[in-house]
């Protein structure tokens, strides 16, 4: 078993004597499901007070990965059997945190020790202690016209996104500045900024991962403040290299309700494979211009097929949560129709999960600009917020490509969808 050093994986002491005793008798036939208590699949809301639901399933990777150049088939587990049920894919999903941890991201720990802050109308603070080490950094708060406790959306860098869409949704901005967490133009043996800080400078988890673990200290303390202002009811949203970060905040806390890229480009949503036949920015030039990457990404930018993991896992491992992707076609260097094959290959675990509606992908604007404000994205904004933040409205999700980048997920997967069922999960 492959343990995560930043990540505890264990399971309680009563769990393990029970296996230990199944496993003597040779009638070992059930992985034990998380007693923390979850939504139901196809719910709205995000599993409550779970930043990794799956963290105690047993991941035991390969000491290899064949070179593939289709999408490695999200519903089969490592040691090669397909799951069959939806209780299955927690620990399906965990097998592919792991393998985006190690191979893309670099490895995200779990919550400090410590972890402390304030939440005031126009502030949130964070203070951070770990083995020794501590930090702290802050974000500035907006609250829409109403009265609280409102939800809120962590929005990346103030760049790009619909604030105003979002405070008159009935959510409040929590304005993030990602560089306080992990600094840009730093070389990958002196990374800066509050993460750095406490588990050290030549980390090897990038920058990315590294903002993702920044949001998910900001729910700790919105989680922890006793919901008289904000409730912890989070959302998150950034664009271009904020919209890579707030698609990786989603992917890894499974408390953030709604997930919303937007434009993310080379190293966000779109599939890594898809990216040299497209025109995209380099796999190569993305890990070069900022280490947003984890540094175990560098044997992969010249040859994303001997890749084991690609990005519609990640955009399967936000289900059955909200996720609204929002993407320009008419600029190739952010790579459309591969976030869009992503997007599509990813709805196929939603589906599966009976969450279909849960996902939409949305290219289809006029407007060629980067990180512009269109008018064609406000109603999805208004409405995933009302369903998944503020639990008062519904959205049906689609998938609504432009025709200058419609991907064709055929042409990339030689797998197919099972029909899971509800039975519980057995190994």
């Amino acid at each position: 078993m492959i343990i995560s050093s930043g990540r505890l994986k264990v399971r309680s002491a009563v769990l393990m004597f029970a296996v230990a005793v199944l496993a003597l008798a040779g009638t070992l036939t059930a992985v034990a499901r998380s007693t923390t208590a979850s939504a139901a699949v196809g719910d709205v809301v995000a599993l409550a007070g779970v930043e990794d639901d799956g963290a105690d399933c047993p991941v035991s990777p390969p000491g290899s990965f064949p070179s593939n150049s289709r999408l490695p088939d999200p519903f089969t587990r490592l040691n090669g059997a397909r799951i069959t049920s939806k209780s299955d894919w927690r620990c399906r999903r965990a097998e592919i945190r792991e393998l985006a941890e190690r191979h893309v991201y670099g490895d995200k720990p779990a919550k400090p020790s410590s972890v402390t802050g304030t939440v005031s109308s126009s502030n949130i603070t964070v203070n951070v202690s770990h083995n020794g080490r501590s930090s702290s950094f802050s974000a500035s708060v907006s609250l829409p016209s109403g009265t609280g406790p409102f939800p809120a959306v962590v929005v990346y860098g103030g760049f790009g996104a619909d604030t105003a869409a979002i405070r008159a949704a009935g959510a409040a901005v929590v304005n993030f500045d990602p560089y306080t967490v992990g600094r840009e133009g730093t070389p990958r043996n002196n990374k800066q900024g509050a993460f750095y800080s406490v588990y050290g400078n030549t980390s090897s988890t990038g920058l990315l991962m590294a903002w993702a673990w920044g949001v998910s200290r900001i729910i700790d303390v919105i989680e922890a403040s006793g919901g008289t202002i904000l409730r912890a009811d989070v959302g998150v949203t950034g664009c271009s290299r904020f919209g890579k970060g707030a698609f990786a905040a989603g992917v890894f806390d499974q408390r953030v309700g709604l997930t919303m890229p937007i434009e993310s480009g080379t190293a966000g949503v779109p599939i890594h494979r898809g990216i040299p036949g497209e025109g995209a920015q380099s796999l190569s030039s993305a890990y070069g211009e900022q280490p947003w990457f984890g540094d175990a990404f560098s044997p992969y930018t010249g040859n994303p097929n001997s890749a084991p993991i690609d990005t519609h896992q990640l955009v399967a491992m936000v289900a059955p949560r909200g996720l609204l992707i929002l993407d320009n076609p008419h600029i190739a260097n952010l790579g459309p129709r591969s976030a869009s094959v992503a997007a599509l290959g990813g709805a196929e675990v939603y589906k599966a999960l009976g969450a279909g509606t849960n996902i939409t992908y949305h290219s289809n604007v006029s407007d060629g600009t980067h990180c512009a404000n269109r008018s064609e994205w406000r109603t999805h904004i208004t409405q995933t917020i009302q369903k998944y933040l503020a639990k008062t409205g519904s959205h049906n999700g689609t998938i609504t490509m432009h025709t200058k980048a419609t991907g064709n997920l055929s042409q990339w997967r030689d797998w197919t969808t099972p029909t899971l069922t509800d039975s519980p999960t057995t190994t």
